[in-house]
């Protein structure tokens, strides 16, 4: 029974935010709501889970998600993400152009949340395609195909972030982790699967034009752009390496322990960005400050979606629902990884959100993971993060987004960025498959 509730819970959800188009926030809190009381808890274990939800999931990522919406706005508007990519498509040259451009994409990716990133890389794209005179899909998917595995894969991206903090995942692990499968994922989503567009030329949306580039001479230097964007994953890795070669009870072992716990790295992260890519570059601190405000404004939605999936997964844990999944499913001969990259397909497929799916799936994966404990938990959170970028098409906001900059109809959407996404998710599954034969 308390199966049965469960996935008439999750069912009930996406009805909610598909078909009558509710807040997400809201659905999650009805529909906890009801499984709290469909397996017998009374209204104040329910109020006491719901609190305790939104505390659990959101309390460590605050801090994470709201430096790194600001480290992306630093990073775009000061004109750092335009420097990196005409800089790498100048070292790449045309004939490589797609390799450049996918490297900028994850360059940009990994501060920049996917629609924010989205926007500031399109002029971009249009810019360098009319320049190089080659087809608008094979210059632009490969740098798209590196946002859209950014999105899914790496820290600190909203859901990766808070799937790890769920599973008690080391960020930097699941960054280094993340990166490695990313690379291949990338080439075959991007590069590979470009180079089946040509016959794809459309003309560009006329609203393109309205994002204007800034002058080239008013960019920071590549130098500069790429150490202010990539901070997070230098502190993180570096740490990471060190920790792993020197005792952390040394001296030196607790200051790396210190840099590297993610608050404290991307603390510093914006610290240095707001140097270099704002005060340096002759921007009074109040106008910084101002831009900071505006990046954690532009993150308040996902807040409340991840939330209101804390609300969902504390019902689950505390109605007991957990516990009864993990003692069906821990005799499956299925692979956790697996099962936990289906689950999350199934609801990406269903309610379109990479994030909702994600979130959504630990709350059903947690109690096998506790029976599985020889899963390693930042595998399980790249499983689960491919798995909600599976398929995406007329549910999710990114298909429309790709569609009308490109200007494209929806069935050429379907044959571009459905195939694109799908291909990010399935190679994503098999690069953790095979990963785990090794860590």
């Amino acid at each position: 029974m308390p199966l049965l509730l469960c996935i008439a819970a999750i069912l009930l959800l996406i009805v909610m935010v598909v078909y009558f188009k509710l807040d997400t926030f809201i659905s999650f809190l009805i529909v906890s709501i009801l499984l709290g009381i469909g397996v017998g808890m009374n209204i104040q274990q329910i109020s006491t889970s719901v609190t305790k939800g939104i505390g659990n999931t959101l309390g460590p990522l605050v801090i994470i998600l709201g430096f790194g919406a600001m480290l992306g706005k630093l990073v775009a508007d000061s004109g750092a993400a335009q420097k990196i990519t005409a800089s790498l498509t100048k070292i790449f040259g045309t004939k490589n152009i797609q390799w450049g451009m996918a490297l900028a994409g994850l360059i940009i990716g990994i501060p920049l949340f996917y629609t924010a990133g989205f926007i500031v890389v399109v002029p971009l794209i249009f810019a360098i395609a009319s320049t190089t005179k080659l087809p608008l899909l094979y210059v632009g998917v490969p740098m798209l195909a590196a946002l859209s595995v950014a999105h899914g894969f790496l820290p600190p991206h909203p859901s990766p972030t808070a799937i790890a903090e769920q599973l008690h995942a080391s960020i930097s692990k699941t960054l280094i982790y993340g990166i490695i499968i990313a690379i291949p994922t990338i080439t075959l989503a991007g590069p590979l699967f470009a180079k089946t567009l040509r016959g794809y030329n459309p003309s560009p949306s006329n609203t393109i034009f309205q994002i204007e580039s800034m002058p080239e001479n008013e960019l920071p230097g590549l130098g500069i752009s790429l150490f202010s964007a990539l901070m997070p994953v230098i502190l993180l890795t570096v740490t990471a390496i060190i920790l792993y070669i020197v005792s952390p009870r040394s001296f030196l072992g607790k200051v790396m322990q210190f840099i590297g716990d993610p608050n404290i790295a991307m603390l510093l992260s914006v610290l240095i960005a707001v140097y270099f890519l704002g005060t340096k570059r002759g921007n009074k601190v109040p106008v910084v400050m101002k831009k900071l405000d505006e990046a954690f404004k532009s993150i308040s939605v996902i807040l409340l979606i991840i939330a209101g999936s804390g609300i969902f997964m504390q019902i689950m844990s505390d109605g007991g629902v957990s516990i009864y999944i993990g003692q069906i499913l821990k005799n499956m001969q299925l692979s956790p990884l697996i099962l936990g990259w289906l689950i999350a397909a199934i609801i990406r497929v269903c309610i379109g959100s990479a994030t909702v799916a994600g979130l959504t799936t630990v709350g059903i994966m947690l109690p096998i993971l506790g029976i599985n404990q020889h899963i390693r938990p930042e595998l399980m959170v790249l499983s689960i993060g491919a798995g909600s970028l599976m398929f995406s098409h007329v549910n999710d906001g990114g298909f429309w987004l790709f569609k009308e900059y490109f200007n494209l109809t929806v069935k050429q959407t379907f044959l571009t960025w459905t195939i694109m996404e799908t291909i990010v998710s399935v190679s994503g599954l098999i690069g953790v498959l095979i990963l785990s034969h090794f860590v």
